[in-house]
């Protein structure tokens, strides 16, 4: 796989749990979650759906043939932004993987846009506070 593909399908990825607007190639509009994407034909899934007239839909499965543009409606998690957050308590002791989407500190805790979600103690404890206080800190711009 080429790096451009896999960039694409890592960016395709990070979409996934986001809300999407989605227009057709005949020009309709809709908005979701995404909740699943082939990379390689572009069908995808949108749950809790609304269509530009309002009508919502519990699910819509989308032929990649048909999808003309993806738009992200929520801005993307700055996962960058929150390894310098870290790496300002925690020096030198901070990986950050932003390509597979999370963040190791300490070489023992893994944190994602969702919080840690490998690792136990104190240090966990600490960094899901400054993962908190991180969101806190991005929801109130």
């Amino acid at each position: 796989m080429s790096v451009a593909k896999r960039n694409f399908v890592g960016e395709i990825g990070s979409l996934i749990d986001k809300i999407v607007m989605v227009i057709t190639v005949d020009g309709k509009k809709y908005t979701g979650t995404l909740s699943g994407i082939d990379p390689d034909t572009l069908t995808l899934a949108l749950s809790d759906a609304k269509d530009e007239k309002g009508a919502t839909t519990h699910k819509i499965f989308m032929n990649g043939s048909t999808v003309g543009q993806i738009f992200t409606i929520q801005k993307p998690f700055d996962l960058k932004a929150l390894s310098e957050r870290l790496e300002k308590v925690f020096p030198t002791m901070v990986r950050l993987y932003e390509d597979q989407g999370f963040i190791w500190v300490m070489e023992k805790i893994k944190v994602s846009e969702k919080g840690v979600v490998e690792g136990s103690g104190p240090i966990a404890e600490r960094v899901q506070r400054v993962h908190s206080l991180f969101i806190k800190d991005s929801e109130s711009k």
